[in-house]
């Protein structure tokens, strides 16, 4: 029985088997009473100040729709951002955040035939409003994952994970021994670049900032799979280049800006990229004129929403999301360290999700309606 459009089955998953902070909304599993909680913002602002709770009463089941009761939802930067106003995704108002999440089919209608009752399913489609406990919504909406991937790793599948498969994928033909650079590998993307980049084969160079414990941070990034791990400040003195300990790398991930971006794009092969996916240090990416000029170095920029919806319906995007998800039903792939905290609390999710002070650090929201 197919889990995908593209068709994974259990079976085929387990053949193989011998930063900023994210939040999870997570609600218990009751039975329905037609009611729901959600939260709202009706104009863009403060989260703190602009998201509220709100009950409402369903709508029954359209013909081409399903009753999902959502189990978990994640609280990315890009929620934040999106509540705020300052995302480039700004979704008519008022609105429900939440763009990732998982959810359980409690009924389909009548002309839909690719869900079933009891299925697990996650959002195919930008800002759909994962933050509250049901919803009635087309079923082209969603995807079917297998119940065996678990709630954490499906409710987080859409965005982090893929990020770092396209990022490896699309940008250069990374063979088996070939190294990429990254700075903010303690984030979610970066842990999954490091876990990705292992399975295939790639050797990673992993730069964090440095902090109390950095050891504990390096160990559990080596124990992810990174080749090597360097502070910032450890990466400006290295001559793991220069000794050939590890060859030139041939992309380099940027998620930081500033200094951080110029460090890493200084020690790429000619001709090489530096991707840029986000911009923690709030500092722009500076590129020297000999890098353009000497080193031919190419400065990208890629973006997860973009590429879905402009792949919404490519069997590229549904291969991809089999990979991954073999991967993860496998213990390939490992979901991001996070820390429960109950739904009530929802506004200290709000509040450090972009809290720089978190140092990488996840956490999980329990939805308790």
């Amino acid at each position: 029985m197919p889990f995908t459009r593209a068709g994974i089955s259990l079976v085929r998953a387990l053949k193989h088997n011998p930063n900023k902070s994210n939040y999870i909304l997570t609600s218990q599993i009751r039975t329905y009473s037609g009611k729901a909680t959600k939260l709202l913002y009706e104009d863009y602002g403060e989260p703190a100040k602009v998201v509220k709770v709100v009950e409402e009463t369903l709508s029954k089941v359209k013909p081409n729709e399903v009753l999902v009761k959502i189990l978990a939802a994640p609280v990315n930067p890009a929620d934040i951002n999106t509540i705020e106003g300052k995302y480039p995704s700004k979704p008519k108002l008022p609105a429900v955040p939440g763009n990732e999440g998982v959810g359980r089919i409690l009924e389909v209608g009548s002309d839909v035939t690719n869900l079933a009752v009891g299925d697990h399913v996650v959002p195919l489609q930008q800002n759909l409003g994962t933050w509250r406990t049901h919803a009635v919504l087309p079923a082209e909406a969603f995807l079917k994952v297998p119940l065996e991937l678990g709630l954490v790793p499906a409710a987080t599948l859409t965005v982090n994970p893929c990020t770092a498969f396209r990022m490896l994928r699309d940008f250069v033909d990374l063979k088996p021994g070939d190294v990429v650079i990254q700075n903010g590998a303690n984030s979610a993307v970066g842990q999954f670049v490091i876990q990705i980049a292992r399975t295939w084969g790639i050797k990673t160079v992993n730069i964090v900032r440095n902090r109390p414990e950095i050891d504990k941070l390096k160990d559990y990034l080596n124990c992810l799979g990174a080749s090597v791990v360097l502070t910032e400040e450890e990466l400006r003195a290295t001559d793991i280049f220069k000794t050939e300990k590890f060859a030139k790398p041939r992309l380099a991930l940027n998620c930081v800006g500033g200094k951080s971006a110029t460090e890493i794009m200084r020690h790429l092969q000619n001709s090489c990229p530096i991707v840029t996916y986000g911009g923690m240090s709030r500092e722009p990416v500076t590129v020297a004129t000999s890098a353009l000029i000497f080193k031919d170095i190419q400065v990208r920029g890629f973006w997860m929403s973009a590429w879905s919806k402009k792949n919404a319906t490519s069997e590229e995007r549904f291969e991809m999301f089999d990979e991954l998800i073999c991967m993860m039903v496998n213990k390939e792939l490992k979901e991001a360290e996070h820390t429960l905290i109950s739904f009530s609390d929802y506004a200290e999710a709000l509040k450090n999700t972009l809290n720089p002070k978190g140092q990488g650090k996840k956490y999980i929201l329990n939805f308790n309606t």
